[in-house]
């Protein structure tokens, strides 16, 4: 009997009965990546060796009685920007390509405490800027509900390894959108947590004042299993909060959303959507009113007017400073040269792609002299504005709805030569990185043509258990989210 379909919690709790082995998980989940891969391309390292090695040690532990983790069995995938000790750890960049770093990140740490068998390295976005996995330095993901399209990004390789059954927990990281709008155009879960939620300890740096880690899964249970793995204070990390975290399970207790203030964001409206994006809404809005919840409209008139041009201020800016140390000397790629300068200058042309050498370039000029106050000042003027009325707006309500994107996945190809176009995809997503706060995406249907449809639910700061329960209430109504069906993946 095959464990592809299963979810996490599900093995946890088979492998804990002795129903499965570990052995027989991952060499069931490395057969299912051997078989879809080389069309889908979600995967840049598979490290099949070591993960039979694991499985071995873990299934030997069982066997003499020592006590299972909370995810021991559980097979996941990291996206290629989370260290990993003697593994290639690339950004899906040319200048990381052969860099294998000495240390694990803080989750790849937890992950393995908690007993799970971590496969391999996820394809994405180089160092994470893109909205498509089509800027790799490993060629473009494909989407498992149709491989003529982007799996969304820049964790597109994580959110298909789960939509096709690889896994059923990858990790991603999220600056502006790139856990929760790939989610949405693989059909999946895929949750932002506050900011100092998760330790960035090994996480390479993007935009560190947005940066955070997160999981995709098919079940909020399974959403909740992670945070509770991953979600603990790390003094490794200075932005890390010290805070105690709940039991993140307990909030899928909730039967009932009777008293609950759910708020529709009115300026979503003005976008130019895809007509089944909006039927979407309105369908997660109908199951949460049938639940108890009372829906309000909710106006962030500077958030949804501003917040895209102020991330792409900041982001680059920061982004511009993060990536000055890949030089050609410490680490990475090096190219041959007769000076210094040339160094830096062979080794960065040739290493960083388009969309990493655009960021720079614009980072840099916001920060330069006689620009600096005109662009990256006044953008973080707008910062705050954005988070006041997300604060102002969670003083009415518990949590907000909008779309996780404006449209469902685009073809490959479609908009590389766009970046306007490309950016406008994360305008949903972008300002709750900016305020800090949690989002999730749900799966809200499907167009017509068969393709996903995300719903996204943002919560208060610290407010992940809010927006678990509302999801939790949903996937009751709607089901978990599905395996991508279509000769990929067999659903039996």
């Amino acid at each position: 009997m095959s464990s592809h379909g299963l979810s996490a919690s599900e093995i946890a709790r088979k492998v804990r009965a002795r129903e499965f082995s570990v052995t027989e998980i991952v060499i069931d989940s490395l057969e299912r990546i051997g078989s879809l891969d080389g069309t889908l391309n979600a995967m840049i390292t598979i490290e099949r060796d070591r993960a039979l090695e694991r499985a071995a040690k873990l299934d030997s532990a069982l066997a003499s009685g020592e006590g299972p983790g909370p995810m021991t069995g559980v097979p996941v995938i990291v996206k290629d920007n989370m260290c990993t000790r003697g593994i290639p750890t690339t950004c899906a960049s040319r200048i990381l390509s052969d860099w294998k770093p000495p240390y694990n990140a803080a989750v790849v740490e937890d992950l393995e405490k908690a007993g799970a068998v971590i496969l391999g390295k996820s394809n994405m976005d180089e160092f994470a800027m893109g909205s498509s996995t089509e800027h790799s330095a490993y060629g473009p993901c494909r989407n498992p509900w149709d491989t003529t399209r982007v799996p969304g990004g820049s964790s597109g390789g994580s959110a298909a390894a789960v939509a096709a059954g690889y896994v059923p927990i990858a990790l991603g990281s999220d600056t502006g959108g790139s856990i929760r709008q790939p989610a949405s155009l693989c059909g999946i879960y895929g949750l932002k947590p506050t900011y100092g939620l998760i330790s960035r300890y090994g996480l390479i740096a993007f935009a560190s004042s947005l940066d955070q880690i997160g999981p995709f899964a098919r079940t909020v249970e399974d959403l909740a299993l992670s945070l509770n793995v991953l979600a603990r204070p790390d003094r490794k990390d200075s932005t890390c909060s010290s805070s105690e975290r709940p039991d993140y399970l307990d909030f899928l207790k909730v039967g009932s959303l009777s008293g609950k203030k759910v708020g529709i964001v009115r300026e979503f409206r003005d976008y130019d959507l895809h007509e089944d994006i909006s039927r979407g809404v309105e369908k997660v809005l109908r199951i949460l009113q049938n639940a108890g919840a009372v829906i309000e409209e909710v106006s962030l008139p500077v958030t949804m007017t501003s917040g895209l041009g102020a991330y792409y201020i900041i982001a680059p800016a920061e982004a511009s400073s993060n990536l000055a140390r890949y030089d050609g000397v410490r680490y990475g790629l090096s190219e041959e040269a007769e000076d210094l300068l040339s160094l830096y200058l062979k080794t960065r042309k040739a290493g960083f792609g388009t969309e990493v050498k655009r960021r720079i370039l614009t980072g840099t000029y916001v920060l330069s002299s006689g620009y600096y106050d005109a662009y990256y000042l006044t953008a973080q003027k707008v910062r705050q504005i954005i988070t006041r009325e997300f604060t102002e707006a969670f003083s009415r309500v518990h949590t907000l709805i909008m779309p996780t994107s404006p449209s469902p996945a685009f073809r490959i190809g479609e908009l590389v030569d766009d970046p306007i176009h490309m950016y406008m995809m994360d305008v949903f997503t972008l300002p709750v990185n900016l305020a800090g706060l949690p989002g999730l995406s749900v799966n809200g249907g499907y167009t017509s043509e068969g393709l996903p449809v995300g719903v996204q639910m943002v919560g208060p700061r610290w407010g992940e258990g809010e927006i678990l329960s509302m999801a939790g209430v949903l996937e009751r109504e709607l089901g978990p989210a599905r395996i991508a069906p279509g000769g990929l993946a067999d659903e039996n």
